[in-house]
């Protein structure tokens, strides 16, 4: 007689309570790998820069090297050349260093448009300046001028006084085309990284506005928080203005799938001398400056800014002067800078006391700290908020634009920053900088224990710790 007991056993299991405790398990063993696939993400986020920091350096003639035109270029243009970044020489550039100044002169030049407008900001606030700007692109709009317009959906949602949806069609109604780049959705987390920053006006494609600010009337009213709110943008007239009307065109198609081209979108050989009124260029080099715009994208250019930057202050022989909001700082441009100064280089940075932002200026101050003591000076800025970025180098090159020094700009977000070959830009840059200096104080030992709590400068070492994500 068979024994029966193995086969009785296995019924005594039914087939879908087996089958269930199957799938419980399977669900288990999914929810660890996620567990553990999340923790190995964070840390790989969180400390990117202290295990794979490295130094950009370029391989070629440590000399100048000639290009086609048989002049002579300077170390780091040769260095961005290598990199695919082109300059022109046939640029004007013109500085506008307030708010006031910027938009006065903007809205002077959409005015006078006779074919097209492109707009993308990183925010639209929904406030009185952009109620001004409206009125003035409907106005193009009746007289047969293409508008278009891109704002990011995380500057708009992290605005406090964002464009609503009732508000954007009443714009579209206007005959406006507006689109939103990146719209947050549920999670949330994907959307916080890979956003546009950048801040480009082109105009009939023969003049173009880039830097540092929005769309919104703090920066001329200032705000309760801050105070005054201070920031840089420059006018370009020449090649430049048709790099800057590709990198919109690109993101137009991105955001809105419509292809825009044809010759009347680009400069030619033909400058907008019917636009009247703007604030002129001065240099004796206006129409001949050397311009090169750098363009940050994720997967084609990712590095491009940081490569500037790092090349920028590790060429120079004499002095560098910094304006940046939020001074976060990877290893690889902490390491730059005090090799800079080991060399004999001058390097001053002003950052301000208030801020917008919680946590990020901690990192900021942690970071100056620590390049006080290894021999940077570090000027403090007292009266408002400095939303400005720029960076000068031996009063020979300087650059204006949207990237800050931290995380966000140098590795997540879409940015775009103008390279200005130009002793007479760089100047009016330097300028500036002493005349800030007048409002700030230059932070030392005893200053910095009387003006940090023990309590700040903690917060400060630990904000540092999460610099990937500021």
């Amino acid at each position: 007689m068979y024994d029966l007991t193995p086969y009785i056993l296995i019924e005594l299991i039914p087939r879908k309570e087996y089958s269930y405790k199957k799938m419980i398990k399977r669900k288990q063993e999914s929810y660890r790998k996620l567990i553990i696939t999340c923790i190995c993400t964070f840390i790989a986020l969180l400390f990117p820069y202290h295990l794979t920091a490295k130094t950009f350096e370029y391989k070629g003639n440590s000399k100048e090297l000639a290009n086609k035109d048989g002049r002579a270029d300077s170390m780091l243009v040769c260095q961005l050349r290598h990199k695919g970044i082109s300059f022109s020489h046939n640029n004007s550039v013109t500085l506008l260093c307030t708010g006031q100044e910027k938009f006065d002169d903007l809205f002077k030049a959409i005015d006078q448009a006779r074919s097209s407008i492109h707009l993308e900001y990183f925010n639209f606030r929904n406030d009185s300046i952009n109620d001004e700007l409206i009125r003035h692109l409907e106005k193009k709009v009746k007289q047969g001028v293409e508008v278009r317009a891109i704002f990011d959906g995380f500057g708009n949602a992290s605005n406090n006084q964002p464009m609503k949806k009732s508000t954007l069609r009443a714009i579209r109604k206007k005959g406006i085309e507006i689109y939103k780049f990146k719209p947050i959705e549920f999670p949330w987390i994907h959307d916080i990284f890979n956003r546009d920053h950048r801040k480009i006006v082109i105009i009939d494609g023969k003049i173009a506005y880039t830097g540092g600010m929005n769309v919104a009337d703090y920066y001329i009213k200032g705000t309760k928080v801050v105070g005054s709110w201070h920031d840089m943008h420059c006018r370009i007239e020449g090649d430049e203005v048709n790099t800057l009307q590709n990198i919109f065109l690109r993101m137009w198609y991105l955001v809105s799938t419509k292809q825009v081209h044809g010759a009347k979108y680009y400069r030619g050989i033909s400058n907008a001398d019917y636009i009247k009124g703007l604030k002129p260029d001065t240099c004796k080099s206006a129409g001949k400056k050397m311009v090169g715009i750098i363009n940050r994208e994720p997967q084609v250019s990712r590095d491009i800014i940081r490569y500037f930057y790092v090349n920028a202050i590790n060429d120079a022989k004499d002095s560098i002067k910094i304006i940046n909001p939020y001074f976060t700082l990877s290893p690889t441009l902490k390491k730059a800078l005090r090799k800079a100064v080991k060399r004999g280089v001058k390097v001053e940075i002003l950052l301000s006391v208030r801020s917008d932002i919680p946590l990020t200026p901690d990192c900021g101050f942690y970071n100056a700290h620590q390049l006080m003591k290894d021999g940077c000076t570090i000027w403090l800025y007292k009266t408002g908020f400095h939303h400005t970025k720029i960076i000068t180098v031996d009063g020979q090159l300087c650059t204006v634009g949207s990237a800050n020094l931290n995380s966000r700009s140098l590795r997540w977000d879409r940015e775009e920053n103008a390279v200005i070959v130009d002793k007479c830009t760089t100047h009016e840059l330097d300028t500036l900088f002493e005349n800030q200096k007048k409002d700030s104080f230059k932070l030392t030992e005893k200053r910095w224990k009387q003006w940090r709590t023990p309590w700040q400068r903690f917060r400060g070492w630990f904000a540092h710790l999460l610099s990937p994500f500021l």
